[in-house]
């Protein structure tokens, strides 16, 4: 790509994860093969349950309140996970919405 893409996330369209009921996903960009920069919306009491990823992660709250790793991050929290580690279960506290950067394929989700 040549030039700078500008996305309006005010107007896109969010689309529902089977996978995980409550949640919705804005794809924003694949900076790298099977990777991934979205948005993440989920209800209130949603819960991912633990996984890993082969791949580096990062995750910044946009809006509400989310558990992980049985820690209560809020509106304005960053973390990031290494490539290869657990992290989760994720429970939604509040509705909630992430933004997160993944750098690589997505991984395996542990039974919950």
């Amino acid at each position: 790509m040549t030039e700078q893409k500008f996305i309006n996330t005010n107007n896109q369209q969010w689309e529902k994860l089977p996978s995980f009921p409550g949640t919705e996903i804005l794809p924003l960009s694949e900076p790298v093969p099977q990777g991934s920069i979205h948005k993440l919306h989920m209800s209130a009491g949603t819960v991912i349950p633990i996984h890993s990823h082969p791949c580096d992660e990062y995750v910044y709250v946009l809006e509400g309140a989310i558990e992980t790793v049985g820690r209560e991050c809020k509106a304005g929290t960053f973390w990031f996970t290494p490539a290869n580690t657990k992290n989760g279960p994720h429970k939604a506290i509040t509705d909630v919405e992430i933004l997160t950067i993944r750098l690589g394929e997505m991984g395996k989700f542990e039974n919950s």
